[in-house]
């Protein structure tokens, strides 16, 4: 092969090479900056979930390895992967980073069936909510709002749920102890402080996993996307 042909069939490889790469990322829409924490293919990444920040602490490394062995289990036989969907059967527990995080921001589309319920927990903590503004006046708020805060405000500022059955997308900031939110492009909290559910006399833990969570139905998820921060950004 000449010179010539030679460097032509390694240009034209890296070029397959970067096409290739670039259609990859476009299926997943990894933002610039960010890393998927879902490769659409398995669960690679996620563990199920043992009890909670709270009492995790107080579990000696054997009692946690244990446990997380047979929640992990669990989890596999609930959760699982459809044409680069993760599905929730309904039963089990929360589906839960491997990491644990501080200051994030992330990406993740959802969608929920008629009277559907889930969140995000955020540091191992409850949680943006997710459900069906159609079910009933509490619901009526719509999704994105901090629903287990007493102090602080709970509820979004706007209604911004698709239409049940349609994906929706959150983009979600932590920083330190407060959140911002944006539900289908649209602001839903405002720097809030998200309260520390696990122990109401304490502020928000530093750090923690992230947490697809469980409510008894049918759920998917795709496209969740983190980028770590900066204790000043």
């Amino acid at each position: 092969m000449s010179y010539t042909r030679k460097f032509l069939a390694i240009a034209l490889s890296a070029a397959l090479l970067l096409a290739n790469q670039a259609a990859a990322d476009e299926t997943l829409k990894v933002p610039k900056g960010f890393t998927a924490l879902f490769n659409g293919k398995d669960l690679s990444g996620w563990k199920g979930l043992v009890g909670n920040p709270k009492t995790r602490a107080t579990m000696s490394e054997e009692e946690l390895a244990a446990a997380q062995k047979t929640a992990d289990e669990s989890m596999r036989a609930h959760w699982s992967v459809e044409e680069g969907v993760i599905v929730f059967d309904g039963k089990g527990q929360s589906l839960c980073t491997a990491k644990d995080y501080r200051n994030f921001e992330m990406y993740v589309d959802w969608k929920i069936k008629e009277k559907g319920d889930s969140g995000i927990y955020l540091r191992g903590t409850p949680q943006v909510q997710i459900w069906d503004p159609n079910d009933g006046e509490r619901n009526a708020v719509g999704s994105g709002g901090l629903f287990n805060n007493q102090k602080h405000p709970s509820t979004p500022l706007v209604v911004a749920d698709n239409p049940i059955g349609e994906w929706n997308t959150f983009y979600i900031k932590m920083v330190g102890e407060k959140v911002t939110i944006k539900l289908n492009g649209k602001l839903v909290v405002d720097e809030v402080v998200l309260e520390n559910y696990w122990e109401r006399d304490k502020p928000i833990y530093e750090t923690g996993q992230i947490e697809l969570q469980n409510h008894g139905n049918t759920l998917y998820f795709r496209n969740v996307f983190v980028k770590e921060l900066p204790d000043n950004a």
